[in-house]
């Protein structure tokens, strides 16, 4: 499945494939979206699969985010592969 975007408030639902090859739509809808709003909420309940590059995009969201001190929230389960790199990541920290 395709990725698709719809919004409603500043609530995002995020459905399908988040992958290198659709990256540019995943960037249309967020590039610039901390100018507008003070408050994003993703929802990733309906990804089903997800790559390292989109692991990376919605990273670099949070990081902005963070910079701007803005407010990201990531809301629903999503795929196991976007679980577990999140997991990895929180491991890795609390072991340093």
């Amino acid at each position: 499945m395709d990725l698709q975007i719809t919004n409603y408030n500043n609530r995002f639902q995020i459905k399908g494939t988040l992958n290198k090859l659709n990256l540019k739509t995943f960037h249309a809808h967020f590039s610039n979206i901390f100018d507008r709003l003070d408050d994003v909420l993703l929802d990733i309940e309906s990804v089903e699969s997800i790559d390292r590059a989109g692991v990376m995009a919605l990273a670099r969201l949070h990081n902005e985010s963070i910079t701007r001190s803005k407010r990201l929230s990531i809301i629903g389960l999503g795929c196991k592969d976007l679980y577990d790199h999140f997991k990895s990541q929180e491991q890795t920290t609390v072991a340093a």
